[in-house]
């Protein structure tokens, strides 16, 4: 795969109760120690999940006013262009890019002609 798959998320009004369904469902761990990108999460109410074993790293957050949506991340070498280009062909911006606040990564959302939400993560 030319832009493999690194993140999904779960957003949702209550975060810490999401965490606790998933965590119940599927015996995922979080940690809630490293801030997110307000435009995806409360900063603060974000766990992420390291997978043990095989899979990708995810991440369960939100809180109030932010809709219930379901997203992975393709990594990419630069967001702007791939928003651009994703726009190009069809696709509308919903995000982005918006920068990590400890930097170090860069996030956008876009939906694709069909109205599926994408999301697109690469460096600063």
């Amino acid at each position: 795969m030319a832009q493999p798959v690194v993140h999904f998320e779960i957003i949702g009004t209550d975060p810490s109760g999401l965490r606790d369904y998933y965590g119940n469902l599927f015996g995922w761990r979080f940690d809630t120690s490293n801030p997110v990108v307000e435009e995806v999460s409360v900063p603060d109410d974000y766990g992420f999940v390291q997978p043990e074993g095989d899979g990708i790293p995810g991440g369960v957050g939100g809180g109030p006013g932010y809709p219930a949506q379901t997203v992975f991340y393709v990594f990419v070498p630069n967001v702007e262009e791939a928003l651009l280009a994703a726009e190009r062909l069809g696709g509308t911006r919903r995000m982005g890019p918006s920068r990590r606040p400890d930097g170090g990564l860069v996030v956008g959302h876009f939906t694709d002609p069909e109205g599926n939400l994408m999301g697109l993560a690469g460096p600063e």
